[in-house]
């Protein structure tokens, strides 16, 4: 009867400890909360932030700049973490997510470079719809002490050798921006078009990062924590800023991080033109700005840019920064208001920004459990369809980009498979930067035994680094097997935050090993890169012995499985590169050269710019299906811009200022243009259309783009169906670049619209 007693004491006290509700401010049970207007949710969030922000005392205050603010019990207010990170998942990377409760895992979506790779920003929606859920279910639970997550990285990644280059959604800046937007409104529960009001609550917030220019870790002895960008304003305006600027006003981010560097001299977190000018000023953002960690210090530990530590705390706050990843202005601010470097207004300005971001989280409204997203279960994280989407997501953005003979698909029929390669079983490796504790896991490898059972498996490498490679018994292995599927490429190891690379080959003896077993096999091999960033694979791409090559990028928890589907040909590929994947001569060019435009000597950087050999096209992707593309249009097009205000650059080419066009003038000068897909294959498939534009001029003197992105649709074809997408074309948004001083302009002129094979010429008439 004791041990009964027990028992059931334990329960109830279990049961009371994982039925109590996340902390929260404004407890209704507690009758001096009615007292305070910053818990009534009748009132404005501005007011009621206000009302919150009178009420503390200076030290209080100075408590809450850092990123784990604690608590005000006298006025009934929990501690906050601000930092929790979300790039690809839920992830325990900062302090604010715990997985040491009920929920113990999060559904791990494939890194951002291969999500970007399907060219879907529904599908990125509702990715982001499914980290907001699964966050709020991590918080439902007691386990998460905020809920504000950092991310997404928007960085255009501009330099292949990047290591965080993989939590980007590639090199160009329009389709950067659409991630932000779709990545931002899932998260925060907005709707895909953006249109539903956020006034009353946030699912969950996200915070656009690195503002800006930043895109550079550990290279050549030069770390991010001093490097000083040097961006010309052409390509600050053009390239760098067109994310952030999308992030905000599209997306309407209720977070920014500023980031370590400098640019052209100034730390980002110390600039107020960038914070306050134009983040909140030009691009009307209402939200909080974070520094990145420890940013604050190196202003004066690192860069020598504050010559004190309080001169530090007065340029982060006077430039518009509200809260510190670290304790530096936990200890420097009192000092820095003594010695009067900064005032009680600098830190409430800050205050109000971080209270009005809690509130409109639902954080001081009482029990979070009783209002909107509290009916989210911790049952919902990893939830079937939740895991079916991050399937979703690997197939759709796996890139086939070498398909010689139509080796692939493999026939399910093969008698003997060799898999050989350092990640064939290497489940971590799939998850890439930032991830979470994964759902399940399904290596390439048990995978592919899922279609030949008794596949056999040899390493090849002692790891990715492949300092020691078994050739001969790996050549052994291939040679008595039907097919070879060989997987290699990349891990953290070799590319990750504070690590890019020095090379673009393959590490070590990797191609030996390649190129090795592909002479020894019966049949040309299957090579699949497991990697972020780009590698020179030239010698594979021109050996009839590889006659298959695969890119997967760091697909996530369910990229093994999507991996063999693909190979054994149960899902057609149509993933599409977002990077430009350079040649190892590309090593040659220093990192630290923001440039995007070619110069003499210089290659340029992106598809956009870049005048020099590529190992493949961004865009590049194969199928095995056959699709084809026809604009539905006259032979030609028109578009007439009635601007009073014309002028003539050097080139004799008459423009108009985007800025003196206003909104009206830009939403006029707009087209639409249709394009007859047709599936001309034998497999369904989901194929990315990507169109693109280039001034008759395009790269000829170097300060117009090649050609540039204006627009991508996904649709889904069965063999033999065609069908009609519709693109619209704004002149002021897809035709218009940025002069030498930064000022966007639509020039006079013919240019091309192209998708595939098929052009189409459109006239602009100023």
């Amino acid at each position: 009867m004791a041990k009964l007693f027990l028992l059931l004491l334990f329960l109830f006290f279990y049961h009371c400890v994982n039925s109590a509700p996340p902390p929260h401010a404004c407890d209704p049970s507690n009758p001096t909360t009615k007292l305070y207007q910053f818990c009534r949710t009748e009132l404005p969030v501005n007011k009621r932030a206000r009302d919150l922000v009178s009420r503390l005392t200076v030290d209080e205050k100075i408590s809450q700049l850092v990123n784990t603010a604690p608590g005000i019990p006298r006025l009934g207010v929990p501690a906050y973490e601000w930092w929790s990170e979300a790039l690809h998942g839920v992830a325990g990377v900062g302090p604010g997510i715990r997985f040491n409760g009920t929920v113990k895992a999060a559904t791990s979506f494939p890194q951002v470079i291969l999500t970007a790779a399907s060219f879907d920003s529904y599908e990125w929606f509702r990715i982001a719809q499914v980290i907001g859920r699964e966050a709020r279910g991590v918080y439902n639970a007691g386990q998460a002490k905020g809920m504000t997550f950092w991310a997404p990285n928007i960085n255009i990644f501009r330099d292949p050798r990047w290591g965080r280059g993989q939590e980007t959604p590639g090199e160009d800046p329009m389709m950067t921006g659409s991630y932000a937007v779709a990545y931002v409104r899932g998260l925060q529960g907005d709707s895909f078009d953006g249109r539903k009001s956020l006034a009353g609550h946030l699912q969950a917030s996200a915070c656009c990062k690195h503002f800006t220019a930043y895109d550079l870790d550990r290279w050549n002895g030069i770390t991010r924590y001093v490097f000083n960008a040097q961006v010309s304003l052409a390509d600050l305006a053009e390239t760098y800023q067109p994310p952030f600027k999308k992030c905000v006003e599209e997306g309407r981010a209720s977070g920014v991080m500023c980031s370590y560097n400098r640019v052209n001299g100034i730390p980002t977190c110390a600039d107020p033109n960038l914070l306050t000018q134009t983040a909140r000023g030009l691009w009307r953002f209402q939200g909080y700005i974070t520094s990145d960690c420890d940013a604050v210090s190196i202003i004066h530990d690192a860069q020598g840019y504050a010559k004190t530590p309080e001169d530090a705390v007065a340029d982060v706050l006077k430039a518009g920064m509200d809260v510190n990843c670290g304790s530096y202005l936990q200890k420097h601010t009192k000092s820095a208001l003594q010695q009067k470097k900064v005032s009680e207004y600098d830190i409430d300005r800050a205050l109000l920004n971080l209270i009005s971001v809690r509130i409109r989280l639902g954080l001081f409204n009482g029990d979070p459990t009783k209002l909107p997203y509290g009916n989210i279960s911790p049952n919902e994280v990893c939830a079937p369809a939740h895991q079916a989407l991050a399937l979703e997501a690997a197939r759709n953005g796996i890139v086939l980009l070498k398909n010689n003979l139509k080796l692939l698909p493999l026939s399910k029929a093969s008698p003997s498979l060799a898999v050989i390669g350092p990640n064939a079983y290497a489940a971590k490796t799939l998850q890439g930067n930032y991830a979470g504790p994964p759902c399940k896991t399904v290596t390439p490898l048990d995978a592919l035994r899922g279609y030949v059972k008794n596949a056999v498996y040899h390493q090849g490498c002692d790891s990715v680094a492949c300092s020691n490679a078994a050739i001969n018994q790996a050549v052994a292995v291939a040679r008595n097997a039907d097919h070879v599927v060989m997987i290699m490429g990349l891990d953290l190891t070799q590319e990750k935050e504070d690590l890019d690379r020095v090379s673009l080959s393959l590490p070590g003896k990797q191609q030996e090993l390649i190129t090795s077993v592909a002479n020894a096999a019966k049949k040309p091999v299957v090579l699949v890169l497991i990697c972020g960033g780009p590698v020179d694979v030239s010698f594979a791409t021109n050996n009839n012995k590889i006659g298959s090559i695969i890119w997967a990028g760091y697909p996530g928890e369910a990229g093994g499985t999507a991996l063999a589907e693909i190979i054994f040909g149960d899902h057609n590929p149509g993933g599409r590169l977002p990077v430009t994947w350079y040649p190892q001569s590309f090593v040659n060019v220093k990192m630290t050269d923001m440039r995007m435009r070619s110069a003499t000597g210089y290659p340029g950087r992106t598809y956009k710019f870049y005048k020099g050999p590529k190992v493949f096209e961004f865009g590049h992707g194969l199928s095995y299906s056959k699709y084809s593309y026809q604009f539905k249009h006259p032979a030609e097009m028109s578009l007439y811009l009635n601007q009073t205000k014309v002028q003539t650059n050097s080139d004799s080419v008459r423009y108009a200022l985007v800025s003196e066009m206003e909104k009206q003038g830009c939403n006029v000068a707009k087209t639409k243009v249709t394009v007859t897909v047709e599936n001309q294959g034998e497999m369904a498939g989901k194929h990315p259309v990507l169109m693109f534009a280039r001034h008759e001029r395009g790269g000829e003197d170097g300060k117009r783009a090649e050609k540039q992105l204006v627009g991508f649709k996904s649709i889904v074809l069965s063999n033999g169906e065609k069908a009609e997408m519709e693109f619209e074309i704004g002149l002021c948004e897809h035709l218009s670049r940025a002069n030498e001083v930064g000022l966007m302009v639509v020039e006079e002129g013919k240019y091309f619209l192209t998708v595939g094979d098929s052009e189409l010429p459109l006239t602009v008439n100023v």
